[in-house]
């Protein structure tokens, strides 16, 4: 028995494994806690997640707990984010319609496009535009960590973990203050059932919070919220690869030059993508959906509790204001872009 605990041990996943699992035991704790504070006290659990983890800082940086809060908000974010396929199928795509589906891809570029260009013009890197106009455009808090994934690192590993911490709570801050303030606005000016449902889906950030306001106005406008939030979720597959092609191009091209070589391309994206295929041709039952569906969220809480163990709320502050200006401002523009084509635009 010693003689097999040994060979696991002195194995390179069981060294990563015993190494890791103080600083994951301590994630879990956290996401646990998170889940029961947003359950009976309210509040979003990804950010709760997020603020308990940096309160925690302390231990997360250095230690025991270091190696399990980093493996952790690295590979658990890879697995959640692949996980969300199978909550896709092609059908709620095609029962959109050409129009807004369009109108969701035209929404989630420019988004993005915009924000790379006002992070520069802020003074910001192109890196933490790109990372902030996918999370306002496609999904919140997960296209932040699914990105800072697929993105390449940059000088300093610490200031890219401080921008998507950043970005989780900016974007999760807003999103609630959408689903707040967007209903009232879409029954102000006259939006129907169907164009209402098109508004929210298509600029509230964070699933929950599109289903939330989506079906405080009505169930017809809840459900083509929900359907229309679900093809921005879609769309995470392909923006992180192509974000991925394009970074892996980059950078082969900065090692022809003598740089660093090449950033692979994201496996967990052709595992989401293969779990939509499989539940758009119904091998996905509706009890195991829902189990991947809950696995994803818890996966997704802990990454981001991890996360929060690696983030220094010092940092955080020393960020300023430009970078919630940038934030708000792509909600802003995102809202308008979608609020201007249903007024002008037959879908």
């Amino acid at each position: 028995m010693g003689s097999l605990r040994q060979r696991i041990l002195d194995h390179p996943l069981g060294r990563r494994l015993s190494e890791a699992w103080p600083g994951l035991l301590v994630a879990g704790i956290i996401a646990l806690a998170a889940s029961f504070l947003s359950e009976h006290y309210g509040g979003p659990p990804l950010l709760l997640a997020l603020l308990l983890g940096m309160a925690l800082h302390f231990i997360g940086e250095q230690g025991r707990c270091a190696p399990g809060a980093a493996f952790a908000a690295g590979g658990l974010t890879r697995v959640a984010v692949a996980l969300m396929g199978a909550r896709i199928s092609f059908d709620q795509i095609a029962a959109l319609g050409a129009g807004t589906v369009l109108l969701v891809v035209t929404g989630v570029a420019a988004t993005m496009g915009i924000g790379v260009l006002a992070a520069r013009a802020l003074g910001l890197s192109g890196r933490f535009g790109l990372l902030t106009g996918g999370a306002v455009g496609i999904c919140g808090a997960s296209a932040a960590m699914a990105l800072s994934q697929a993105l390449p690192p940059g000088p300093d590993r610490q200031s890219d973990e401080r921008d998507t911490a950043f970005t989780v709570v900016g974007v999760t801050t807003l999103s609630t203050l959408a689903m707040v303030l967007y209903p009232p606005l879409a029954a102000l000016i006259g939006l129907d059932q169907l164009d209402a449902g098109r508004f929210l889906g298509a600029t509230i950030h964070d699933v929950a919070q599109v289903v939330a306001a989506g079906y405080s106005l009505s169930d017809g406008t809840g459900q083509t919220a929900t359907v229309v939030k679900l093809m921005r979720v879609a769309l995470l597959a392909p923006v992180v690869m192509i974000v991925a092609f394009a970074a892996r191009r980059r950078m082969r091209g900065s090692a022809d030059a003598g740089g660093r070589g090449a950033w692979p391309l994201p496996g967990f994206v052709l595992v989401f993508g293969l779990l939509a295929a499989a539940n758009s041709f119904g091998l996905i039952g509706a009890q195991l959906g829902e189990m991947l569906a809950l696995a994803s969220r818890a996966l997704l809480i802990t990454a981001i509790a991890a996360l929060g163990m690696r983030t220094s709320l010092a940092a955080l502050a020393g960020l300023g204001p430009r970078p919630v200006l940038l934030l708000a401002g792509q909600t802003l523009f995102l809202a308008a872009l979608v609020l201007a084509a249903l007024a002008w635009t037959p879908l």
